[in-house]
């Protein structure tokens, strides 16, 4: 094959197909959950069990990491994506709350697979000081599902029903397999690599983080404070992407009375400013370092803001007009994801790169756990209490996320 003077660019653009699908997978059921749970007759409890499924499948992020480091990316994110597509499918011959909670902590187990294997592709396609923009840009993939995700279920509903929509984000995952098959190889061996790439790519790389051992040493990584700091403001920070996701439709629904048509109109736009939030982190942090701001504090620095804007959700239920309520959603959305890149690509910063997916899904398991007890507290709770008190908890806790970035990440010597 002939040389390509830009692979790993192209290496980015094909994981960000399989981050849309991913997402798109996921945000198809908190789209169409007023279809399904009125067809169904299924309460904002038992519907609170179905997505904390999919949080506690997901919760095994550090086992899909694991065996990322372990087998490679080619091999194993095709039977992670194959997997997941075929589980999608399943969600469209479901029925009961039971079943789709199944069907969801399955698809969790096996989705969370995605960003462990996007940080890897990062760390081992990427100089360093790209990675920051790597890292943002297949971030805009998971927004871009939760974009596509409302239009394809209207259609969905009014050309057939809500289940056509998990054929079809099934279906996509299938073919998306092909392409990674034929395309996806690690820079040493990549057939259409240069050597000019390839010296780029192996001279940007930090010493310290580019060895590798036969088997990823998950006992030491453990031990690493930098990784529990990670993790922990992940816990905090991931519950506004659960809001968004899972329960901003019902919201629209339940307390702003939108119906389908207007849900197909405005629901995606929270998503689409997070996609903006994709870029925005990463401009941040390359800012701060030509000004001389050191590559972790810069980081730290772009996280600090996000959760400054992510404030604003304070008010999203005090809002009186449904159009404010939109705008905040979407500074919402922009600020999770300004922040969410930054603490994100920072495991490429800290870990070397046989750790990096391990430590990523580690990371994801905590932020997964945040969704899961918010999910769950809110289904419990939110017919007593309504939303705005959890509008309240989640303009807040990313900044204690920041101030524990702060205080105990420690910089690599």
């Amino acid at each position: 094959m002939a040389r390509f003077p830009y692979v790993r660019w192209t290496i980015i653009a094909l994981f960000v197909g399989a981050m849309v699908i991913n997402y798109l997978a996921r945000s198809v059921l908190g789209v169409a959950a007023p279809a399904i749970m009125a067809e169904q007759a299924i309460s904002s409890e038992q519907y609170s069990w179905i997505t904390g499924a999919f949080q506690l499948g997901i919760m095994f992020q550090p086992v899909a990491g694991y065996l990322l480091d372990l087998i490679g990316l080619k091999i194993g994110f095709t039977l992670f994506v194959a997997l997941w597509s075929l589980i999608t499918i399943g969600h469209g011959l479901a029925s009961g709350w039971m079943g789709f909670a199944g069907l969801r902590g399955a698809l969790g187990l096996v989705e969370g697979s995605a960003q462990p294997a996007g940080m890897k592709v990062v760390a081992e396609w990427f100089p360093a000081r790209e990675r920051g923009v790597a890292g943002g840009i297949y971030q805009i993939g998971a927004s871009f599902g939760a974009v596509f995700a409302p239009p394809l279920v209207a259609w969905a509903i009014l050309y057939d029903s809500w289940r056509a929509a998990f054929f079809v984000a099934g279906g996509l995952g299938i073919i998306w397999v092909l392409l990674w098959l034929f395309w996806y190889a690690p820079p040493a061996r990549h057939r259409a690599i240069s050597p000019d790439e390839q010296r780029l790519i192996a001279e940007g790389q930090e010493a310290a983080l580019a060895r590798r051992r036969r088997r990823p040493p998950l006992g030491e990584l453990l031990r690493r404070r930098n990784l529990w700091t990670i993790a922990g403001a992940r816990f905090l920070a991931d519950p506004v992407w659960g809001m968004l996701s899972l329960w901003m439709p019902l919201y629209l629904v339940q307390v702003r009375h939108f119906d389908l048509k207007q849900i197909a109109l405005f629901a995606w736009l929270p998503f689409l400013a997070a996609d903006l939030g994709c870029l925005f982190g990463p401009a941040v942090v390359a800012w701060l370092q030509r000004r001389g701001v050191g590559l972790i504090d810069a980081r730290r620095w772009a996280f600090t803001l996000g959760a400054v804007l992510m404030t604003g959700m304070i008010f999203v239920g005090t809002a009186t007009s449904p159009v404010v309520a939109i705008a905040l959603l979407c500074l919402g959305g922009f600020a999770h994801q300004t922040l969410s890149v930054t603490v994100i690509t920072m495991v490429s910063d800290l870990f070397p790169q046989d750790q990096v997916a391990t430590a990523t899904g580690v990371s994801g398991t905590a932020a997964n756990l945040g969704v899961l007890i918010f999910t769950l507290v809110l289904g419990s709770l939110v017919d007593q209490v309504g939303y705005q008190p959890f509008f309240i908890l989640l303009g807040l806790l990313d900044l204690a996320g920041a101030a524990l970035l702060w205080t105990n990440i420690r910089k690599p010597s």
